[in-house]
């Protein structure tokens, strides 16, 4: 049976898996948009392609599935690099479908021409440094090979971002249907094999150590192992510190929670490693700036090492372990498991020191240093917050500082930082992506900065109907421009402050629930009178423009 590129596409799209499509149509896209009317798979029209790369992010990151963003030609593929960039840090896959003048043209000055002839901008080009795999496909006869490329990327375990854009004409060129049968869409099973010897030789290091932490990262959730971290760590009394894009992989009101690790924390978990810990336990982890405190020597010094994850890249990237395995997390502790559990160690055989204590003291202990004054008004919204957050509640967050250290996540809460390019204008959409995925309540975390280069996006929650809390800190500036030129340069500040909108006027022209709260005192009647889990609402949060968090953001 023939039929038409852009079905081939649709059809490819359905064996990923994709449900939504989230983008915007243009002229050179129509043919797939067409194939897509009466698919399953959902489009999804954003504000802005920026927007929808985001969305697609979101969905990818929360579901684990493949996700698509679609748009046209020209600027509506550039207007998606940031969120495609974003996608390619986080290895989210993201499939991105383009459209592009019909081939016949090339080198004319077609109208959103970018092929790369006669001057006109190169599309793959622009985007072969933040996909995993990018092609302009000129012609049909190579379709399954390309196909089969984006599947093994798009499904593997270490996914990024893929972009196939499509000539007008070759979406409109009739192929045989059979051509799919020769593409495969199953997941590629794991080719690393852990061996028996590398399990021994990591359970060996850490039962040889008298004051062991482990330093859980974002590879423990991918892994689905955050049940296996916790179990590895009451049963040899060990306590865990996260990355900050891995927050909440154990319970952070736990008495083994040293809360998350990195320069925009308390600073609780780097005291105890330096000062207790002498081996340390990296599973899935990166070593990057934020988490090592610009890799601070001190934080490793003198500790013998071991380091667990699933991108060979990864291994002895930053730092030299003493035993290094490559292979899936889960796997990795569950052999771990087994292995203390044949040796027969007892839970008051393990440690000979008492882990860290009450979270809530040390977290307590903690905000003095970082946030000495200006802040009690988040400290205590944060508190409230998290007495009546919902089950099930997915937490975007641009801000970052704030929930990273006033906000414990529990189990049945997901914390998603802005981690990945760590760009303004996030969390919305990526929370509308995620409330897509799951169908659970989702929260957006941003300043006003922030706000402002996505706040557009709302109305995509309300054209689809889809419940969404914005949580918006209002200081007039961008607060961390504001903090660097307070620090570093003389309190010269220059294009970091600007006027606000009425929020109030704005949310309700969205058809959005408003709080503002200014005052301690308003933090509980504002929280008890919104709907945290079927509203749409948006609480506005004032803060003084010169209350700056006490850490450093210094550069190299």
């Amino acid at each position: 049976m023939k039929i038409q590129v852009s079905e081939l596409m649709v059809r490819f799209m359905q064996r990923l898996g994709v449900e939504y499509a989230f983008g915007m149509p243009g002229a050179h896209i129509l043919p797939v948009y067409d194939a897509l009317y009466q698919s399953p798979v959902r489009t999804v029209l954003a504000k802005h392609e920026q927007g929808a790369a985001f969305m697609a992010g979101g969905y990818a990151r929360v579901s684990g599935k493949v996700s698509c963003c679609i748009t046209t030609a020209g600027p509506g593929a550039t207007n998606t690099v940031t969120g495609i960039a974003n996608a390619y840090v986080d290895r989210q896959p993201v499939l991105l479908i383009t459209g592009e003048t019909s081939t016949h043209i090339f080198g004319k000055g077609g109208l959103q021409e970018s092929s790369g002839e006669g001057g006109a901008v190169d599309q793959v080009a622009l985007f072969s440094s933040i996909t995993r795999y990018s092609r302009l496909i000129e012609r049909t006869d190579y379709l399954p090979n390309v196909l089969n490329q984006a599947a093994r990327i798009l499904l593997s375990d270490t996914p990024g971002p893929v972009l196939l854009s499509l000539p007008f004409n070759v979406q409109k060129e009739w192929v045989d249907a059979s051509v799919l049968d020769q593409v495969s869409t199953r997941r590629p099973l794991n080719g690393i094999s852990i061996r028996h010897e590398e399990i021994g030789a990591l359970t060996d290091l850490l039962l040889a150590a008298r004051n062991p932490v482990i330093v859980a990262g974002y590879g423990c959730i991918r892994a689905r192992g955050e049940s296996l971290v916790d179990e590895l760590s009451r049963s040899l009394n060990i306590p865990v510190t996260t990355t900050l894009k891995a927050k909440g992989v154990i319970n952070e009101t736990s008495s083994r929670s040293l809360g998350s690790l990195g320069v925009t924390s308390t600073g609780h978990a780097y005291r105890y490693i330096v000062d207790h810990a002498d081996m340390v336990l990296f599973l899935g982890a990166g070593f990057n700036e934020r988490t090592s405190y610009l890799w601070d020597e001190a934080l490793l010094r003198g500790k013998r090492i071991a380091q667990v994850d699933n991108d060979p890249e990864q291994i002895n990237k930053v730092f030299q372990a003493d035993v290094a395995v490559s292979g899936d997390v889960r796997a990795v502790l569950s052999g771990m498991l087994s292995a203390i559990e044949q040796r027969g160690i007892r839970f008051e055989q393990a440690r000979k020191t008492p882990v860290p204590g009450d979270s809530a003291e040390i977290r307590d202990a903690g905000n003095s240093e970082i946030f000495r004054s200006g802040f009690a008004l988040v400290e205590s919204f944060f508190r409230r917050l998290q007495a009546d957050m919902p089950r099930g509640l997915m937490v975007f967050d641009d801000n970052i500082i704030f929930a990273q250290n006033f906000l414990n996540v529990r189990e049945g809460v997901r914390f998603y930082p802005n981690s990945g390019v760590s760009s303004l204008g996030h969390a919305i959409p990526a929370a509308i992506g995620a409330r897509l995925a799951n169908g659970r309540p989702v929260m957006a975390i941003l300043g006003d900065g922030g706000f402002q280069m996505c706040c557009m996006e709302l109305m995509t929650a309300v054209n689809y109907e889809l419940p969404i809390t914005v949580v918006m800190f209002n200081n007039s500036t961008m607060g961390l421009i504001r903090k660097n030129q307070y620090q570093n340069y003389g309190e010269r500040y220059i294009d970091c402050d600007f006027v606000n909108p009425d929020y109030r006027r704005l949310a309700e022209s969205f058809g959005f629930s408003y709080r503002r709260i200014a005052h301690e005192d308003e933090v509980a009647a504002a929280l008890d009178s919104i709907d945290l889990a079927g509203g749409r609402n948006l609480i506005e949060i004032m803060l003084a423009r010169d209350a700056f968090p006490n850490y450093s953001s210094r550069r190299h």
